[in-house]
């Protein structure tokens, strides 16, 4: 029975972790982010450090801020379709409670994620230690229990003895499809440095089978017999059809029946986007072509989605249509009344498709899908076009990075304007070439995602797209990727403030308040965000017109470390609608004119909510 301390067993246990589906294996938790304090550097700093003279594969990487190491992990974790994720260790006090917003994009999203948060003393030897929590109710609260609500398995190790059966729940947590999100061990400091003689079989090889449920045949042959009888289906394709690797399937049934596909936008590149049968993006950030077919589908075949509002338009966009939903979870399945075929989503598309046999839509369906496809092709060729020598628009900035990408390269964003155009505009070919986070739509997320896509997928280029607003949240990320040699491409655009917020702000009669970088006076702000980032260790281009764009962008991708393009765009210039609406409730009452306006325009747009009640 080897003796180890409790941070050497948890590095031990977590190094000889797989997973596997499909017959391919790969290692479950291949490396350890963190920052060391008082509450983890004797414990997991010390086993971190003697891992490699021990015979232990855990690499540690330093992180820059405790809350980018977790959007790295999450990102990460996207890529592999979560069958691999990252862990996370921080000392206890701040750099634990920065774990929070990470961990509730993680779950939000679910992506596994595994958290290791140091904690104050077990044994109480001297109430309060630096940076506890002091609370009237309990000893035995710390700021460790924040991150509770946004796990999806949580756990504090008071004992040696629990470790090994919460280890165990751990890893079945991040590899079932359908619980996985954040996990936490959280490990008071004195428990990771005490000693225990282990059982030798915890730190055997394990696998994790990570499973493809099979639906249940009535289900299917009852979704069938709705599918069957629809004149105008359409599929919703959501982030399950990618991770699951069900594009092919969702190809072939596209195909077969004659559906067409619009696309979420975590589903986002599950059909290529030239493909004759799919729309691009749906909802509140989506085309006119996806959301005309949307609007008037008779039958919507929701497959791997969490319908959130901005894919349902805050319930307006989907008429009197029944719903088919294709899940792994049960809790997803049942929205919107829908008839629920829970399972994998690869093997649920395939049982489908066989159950309607040789149905298929008329082709004067697929003729108007197709018409509306091209339409809104004109019109995303339209808004890239801009004059070599004038300055970008966001749209036209947006074509000219999808130029310079390869195929198979990825583009990162996360939060503010450039998602939705991004959304609408994209043209993806490969069903990892895109990747925004818009479950939690994080400010900061850009730069710390870029890091986990480029460590999962080593061979692709990966172009990480950011606001100055969401920049300057979590700019530190920049020296992570220098130190570790993990080459980005950052395409920082400048527009002087919050541009998606101040349209928001704008259209609710808020006047734009707080969202422009200004002083007090009203002048623009001393802030040179090309300067700081080559401060931080990053190579800098500094880009004024489409031609320079192009230009710098060809001379970071050809780089061989992290390359900022730095350009500004004009934030008044939004890119083309796709004319579906979203709730944000507007004043009933207000001084001004503006307010007052848009409050008659949200009672119009929410008017047309509605419940989808219907039994299936």
């Amino acid at each position: 029975m080897p003796r180890l301390t409790v941070a050497q067993a948890v590095v031990a246990f977590l190094a000889r972790q797989w997973s596997e589906r499909d017959g391919q294996r790969r290692r479950l938790i291949p490396g350890c982010f963190g920052i060391f304090g008082h509450g983890n550097v004797a414990g997991l700093g010390e086993a971190l450090a003697g891992a490699a003279a021990a015979g232990i594969d855990l690499p540690y990487r330093l992180c820059r801020n405790e809350q980018g190491m977790v959007h790295t992990a999450a990102a990460y974790a996207r890529m592999t379709d979560r069958l691999a994720t990252l862990a996370c260790t921080t000392s206890i006090g701040p750099g634990a409670t920065n774990l929070v917003t990470g961990a509730a994009g993680a779950t939000i999203n679910r992506l596994p994620v595994l958290l290791l948060p140091g904690d104050i003393f077990a044994t109480r030897p001297a109430n309060p230690v630096l940076q506890e929590l002091e609370d009237v109710r309990s000893h035995d609260i710390s700021v460790t229990d924040a991150l509770r609500p946004v796990s999806r398995y949580w756990d504090r190790i008071n004992r040696p003895e629990q470790l090994p059966a919460a280890l165990l729940a751990a890893m079945r947590v991040l590899t079932d499809p359908v619980e996985t999100g954040a996990v936490t061990l959280a490990l008071p400091q004195d428990m990771q440095a005490e000693a225990y003689d282990w059982p030798a079989e915890l730190f055997a090889e394990r696998t994790w089978h990570v499973p493809r449920p099979r639906p249940d045949e009535a289900a299917v042959r009852r979704a069938a017999r709705t599918v069957t009888a629809a004149h105008r289906p359409v599929v919703v394709a959501g982030g399950g059809v990618i991770y699951s690797g069900a594009t092919d399937a969702l190809r072939d049934f596209a195909e077969r029946h004659g559906v067409p596909v619009v696309e979420t936008q975590a589903g986002k590149g599950a059909l290529p986007y030239d493909h004759p049968l799919c729309l691009g993006a749906v909802g509140v950030t989506g085309t006119n072509a996806a959301n005309e077919i949307a609007a008037s589908a008779d039958v919507v075949i929701g497959i791997g989605t969490r319908y959130s509002d901005f894919t349902t338009a805050s319930g307006t966009l989907f008429g009197d249509a029944r719903f088919v939903n294709l899940n792994i979870t049960g809790f997803d399945a049942a929205k919107l009344s829908g008839a629920q075929v829970v399972g994998d989503a690869r093997e649920t598309l395939a049982a489908l498709s066989s159950a309607c046999g040789d149905w298929a839509t008329a082709p004067a369906y697929r003729s108007t899908v197709a018409e509306l496809g091209a339409r809104w092709a004109a019109v995303v060729d339209q808004a890239r076009r801009v004059a070599a020598d004038a300055a970008p628009t966001q749209a036209a900035l947006i074509g000219a990075v999808n130029d310079a990408a390869g195929p198979r390269d990825v583009v990162v964003c996360a939060a503010g304007s450039m998602p939705g155009d991004l959304h609408k505009l994209w043209r993806s070919t490969d069903p990892k070439a895109y990747h925004v986070e818009y479950g939690y739509s994080c400010m900061g997320y850009e730069i710390a995602g870029g890091i986990g896509v480029k460590l999962a997928a080593p061979d692709r280029e990966v172009f990480a797209l950011v606001g100055d607003g969401s920049y300057l949240m979590l700019p530190s990320e920049l020296v992570t990727a220098v130190a570790e040699g993990v080459k980005l491409v950052v395409v920082l655009v400048d527009n002087q403030g919050f541009a998606s917020i101040g349209r928001l702000s704008e259209s609710v009669g808020a006047q734009r308040l707080g969202t422009a970088y200004r002083d007090r006076a009203g002048g623009p702000l001393p802030v040179d965000l090309a300067a700081n980032a080559a401060s931080l260790g990053a190579e800098v281009i500094r880009v004024t017109t489409m031609a320079e764009l192009r230009a710098g962008l060809a001379a970071a991708k050809a780089a061989d470390r992290t390359t900022v393009v730095h350009v500004s765009t004009d934030p008044m210039e939004p890119g083309p609608a796709g004319g579906a609406w979203w709730d944000v409730p507007v004043a009933e009452v207000s001084a001004t004119a503006a307010a007052r306006a848009a409050r008659a325009a949200y009672e119009t747009g929410r008017k047309a909510r509605r419940a989808h009640l219907r039994p299936s």
